[in-house]
């Protein structure tokens, strides 16, 4: 068990007057370092020096992706090669990838963040973990195996893929954590069944899920079918990889950052103004402690908001609620506004559906129109026209009352929908924008 309880309760006026020394030292060293960043800073008009409490944060420029993909692949390090240790790197599917690194001293805080996540999210010496999660270039497989071998745990690490083997392996030697996307982990329920094995014969008790948005409705459906308590973590590989956020088991309301080694904001979507606490918007971080790669006020495009309530667990860090969307998975029809996760929401209250869904976007014209593919379970496919037509009717009625959009729905009979081997799929935009 890795619980550091003196940071992870610490009074707030301590934390802060932490963070702000933790943040002076970063810009400092980041404008010493790194050409690109100093010359956003001399361009914004602020110096290191006028880092003076930590609402100054606000001076600074922010960071996106698109920084790091101009920077390609080592420009934003802050230290020689020599001094790092691991390299990481996005799939670049939609650009150039983007390359993270990190020295000896950065992989132990690694390690360190996903064993606090893990310790909050029940898991213990003893436990046996499947990590199902991505190895390789993604950040998700080794950060989270470094975690709970920090803790003192034995670790399967299995990775995504060959789910049939992946039962055998968890029922076998008795694994008892699952960690993993939850589209994967829905996969895997899906393979049990086929296999005709009750997961409640497994010693699995819990599943740490993340990497992609999922919904209030989906962890219900993994709990119920998985026989496991299903917590959501978070990280991004621009800021460290998991690790950076996670829901303790005792409340599972919000997931507490860890914030003596990232300084999270919210600005507003349109103007990036900060937002108070409480108020949804863009996620922002800055991490404080990071030696290779550190990111000044970078913008996740995640959508969420700050909770400063002490949790009863007794940890005294901000939470962020689960995010559900991001805005650049947002779809806009028709003027709406559009995540596919509130689709989702809709789809996991019928009975008789699959949580297996693909949203197709398409332009007819000059109008943007969606179609939401869903399975439905075998009883309800091979039951009367009359029954499908009143489920596609009431998927389509739900979400038009919900986002005031009209969707063409098909649904489709089960395991016809490509499965997840690690992030789920879920929108094909057809549209030439």
């Amino acid at each position: 068990m890795i619980w550091n309880e003196k940071q992870e309760t610490m009074p707030r006026e301590e934390l802060e007057l932490v963070q702000l020394r933790r943040l002076q030292a970063q810009v400092e060293r980041v404008y010493a370092t790194v050409p690109y960043y100093r010359q956003k800073m001399d361009d914004a008009g602020v110096a290191p020096g006028d880092i003076k409490t930590l609402a100054d944060i606000r001076l600074l420029p922010f960071t996106t992706k698109e920084d790091l993909r101009k920077n390609y692949p080592f420009g934003l390090f802050t230290v020689p090669l020599e001094r790092v240790v691991r390299i990481h790197a996005s799939s670049g599917t939609t650009g150039q990838p983007t390359v993270v690194g990190y020295t000896k001293r950065d992989i132990g805080m690694w390690a360190e963040m996903m064993a606090r996540s893990l310790t909050a999210a029940g898991v213990n010496r003893g436990d046996i973990v499947h990590n199902a999660y991505g190895y390789g270039l993604f950040t998700g497989g080794l950060g989270a195996h470094y975690g709970a071998e920090e803790i003192g745990c034995a670790v399967i690490p299995i990775s995504g893929g060959n789910s049939k083997r992946q039962i055998t392996i968890m029922r076998d030697f008795g694994s008892t954590v699952l960690l993993s996307t939850p589209s994967y982990a829905l996969n895997l329920a899906d393979t049990m069944a086929e296999m005709g094995i009750d997961p409640a014969d497994l010693k699995l008790r819990v599943g740490v899920f993340g990497a992609e948005p999922w919904s209030e409705e989906m962890r219900r459906e993994l709990e119920k079918r998985l026989k496991i308590k299903a917590i959501d973590i978070y990280g991004l590989s621009e800021v460290l990889g998991p690790g950076v956020a996670i829901e303790c088991v005792e409340e599972q309301r919000g997931l507490h950052i860890m914030e003596d080694h990232f300084l999270a904001e919210i600005v507003d979507r349109d103007t990036f103004a900060p937002l108070p606490v409480g108020e949804a918007g863009e996620l922002v971080f800055t991490t404080l402690t990071k030696e290779a790669f550190p990111v000044i006020r970078y913008r996740t495009k995640d959508i969420s908001h700050l909770i400063a309530d002490v949790c009863t667990c007794g940890r005294t860090f901000y939470r962020m609620p689960k995010v559900t969307g991001r805005t650049d998975d947002m779809l806009i029809i028709r003027g709406v506004n559009v995540f596919p996760s509130q689709i989702e929401e809709v789809l996991m209250k019928i009975e008789g559906v699959e949580p297996h869904y693909q949203i197709m976007v398409e332009r007819e014209g000059s109008l943007d129109s969606i179609e939401v593919q869903v399975e439905v379970s075998e009883e309800i496919f091979s039951d009367e026209i009359k029954v499908l037509e009143g489920i596609s009717s009431k998927i389509k009625n739900d979400i038009k009352d919900l986002l005031g959009i009209s969707a063409k729905i098909k649904l489709v009979e089960p395991k016809t929908i490509q499965r997840s081997e690690g992030k789920a799929k879920r929108v094909f935009d057809n549209r030439k924008l």
